[in-house]
């Protein structure tokens, strides 16, 4: 360990060497020894220092500091800017990230090649800190998060702007969606592109009503946030129901003003006010990654379809046609779905089939399929797109009348 007194000489002969130059604040002459000692700020560090130089006769010059330019006198003024921001919003947690000037960066590596101590402390970083201090004691609250925080600001001094981005709020679920002819996402009208015009009535929309929607009308609400987006496990088409456990999904909820919510009143909410079309279940917060994880999997999923043939089928022949179905299945990209999907030739494996005759001219079959099968096309053979298909096998046309989604099976469950 080094001699304490060979340490403080060494120190005081450097600091006198910083206030040669020009002016300089006490942040930043503090900061050029922030390794030393603990529990003391900057400020303290360059007052205690420049307090013992006085004592010991070393001249110095008075005006702006030359290497900040006199940012840290604008730490208060700038705290109490984000607080106004922050106004009204519910948090526990922030973070404060600056944007210098040019200038500022070229005088910041002039300081630290003249004066190397060893101990500095970088501009941002201390800018950063002396920011999140100086809010925290303003508002009376939060702690300082690096990875997660409800607030980030951005304190850009290029601009003299200081931008808040509030932490989106992520709610995990499960939905069942118990009507035909409803989008599971908000559909901009085709037409005007979402702008508002004769053919959507104004409305923007080419549907009126989505299950993101329906779910996130009382949770908007609620949070009083400015968006909210839904994130499914996969989709359903619009004809077809979501039946059984129903689908998971994450809600996105961004720029919310609360956060801190009671969910199983909103649940109940949400499956009072529409019951015959959409029903939510198991909704809990979740974290950002868990919108990846839910997208990313390829869940297994049961169905069941109405069908009419063109021409009579019997029973053994529709049983036999059934199972040649179970193994692996070549699809291109189906023909409805052609124009906003690339054409590509996909194997999806049928786990399992069966199927039930109600007449001669229609069946209900179902089918327990890997992710991403498309059903339809199993069905109908989509002119040929898809092989093997129930059509091809029993040598007749099919049209899928009613489609449900019967189970989906997702190995990720969130914490």
């Amino acid at each position: 360990m080094d001699n304490p007194e060979i340490v403080g000489a060494r120190v005081l002969k450097q600091a006198a060497e910083i206030l040669r130059p020009g002016p300089i604040c006490d942040d930043c002459l503090g900061r050029a020894f922030a390794g030393l000692g603990h529990g003391f700020t900057n400020r303290t560090r360059g007052k205690s220092l420049r307090t013992l130089l006085r004592m010991l006769g070393v001249p110095e010059k008075d005006g702006q500091c030359w290497v900040c330019g006199g940012v840290f006198s604008r730490i208060e003024s700038l705290a109490a800017r984000a607080v106004s921001q922050a106004e009204g919003i519910e948090h526990e947690t922030y973070l404060f990230g600056t944007k210098i000037t040019t200038r500022l960066e070229q005088t910041e590596a002039l300081f630290n090649e003249k004066f190397d101590t060893g101990q500095h402390e970088s501009l941002k970083h201390a800018l950063n800190r002396a920011l999140g201090k100086a809010f925290e004691r303003q508002i009376g609250q939060g702690t300082v998060d690096f990875n997660r925080p409800h607030l980030n600001f951005t304190v850009d001094l290029t601009r003299d702007e200081i931008n808040l981005r509030v932490r989106p709020v992520y709610i995990y679920g499960r939905y069942c969606k118990l009507t035909r002819g409803i989008p599971q996402t908000h559909w901009p009208c085709r037409h005007c592109k979402g702008k508002g015009c004769d053919m959507c009535h104004g409305t923007g929309k080419q549907y009126q009503e989505s299950v993101e929607e329906l779910i996130a009308t009382p949770l908007l609400a609620a949070t009083k946030a400015r968006k909210a987006t839904l994130h499914g496990a996969g989709r359903e088409d619009i004809d077809a129901r979501m039946l059984g456990d129903g689908r998971p999904f994450v809600l996105e909820l961004r720029a919310p003003v609360r956060r801190f919510l009671e969910l199983e009143p909103l649940q109940r909410e949400i499956n009072t006010t529409t019951p015959e079309k959409v029903k939510v279940h198991g909704l809990r917060f979740v974290e950002r990654d868990t919108v990846a994880r839910i997208k990313q999997q390829r869940a297994d999923k049961t169905y069941r379809a109405l069908v009419k043939f063109a021409a009579d089928v019997g029973k053994t022949e529709l049983a036999g046609a059934v199972t040649g179905l179970i193994g692996t299945i070549d699809q291109r990209t189906p023909l409805r779905v052609a124009h906003r999907r690339a054409d590509l030739l996909r194997q999806r494996r049928v786990l399992d089939a069966e199927g039930d005759l109600l007449s001669p001219r229609q069946a209900e079959i179902r089918i327990h399929g890997e992710g991403g099968l498309y059903i339809k096309e199993l069905i109908s053979g989509d002119n040929g797109r898809t092989h093997p298909s129930l059509a091809d096998l029993l040598g007749t046309q099919i049209q899928v009348l009613e489609l449900d989604v019967l189970s989906v099976s997702v190995d990720y469950q969130p914490d």
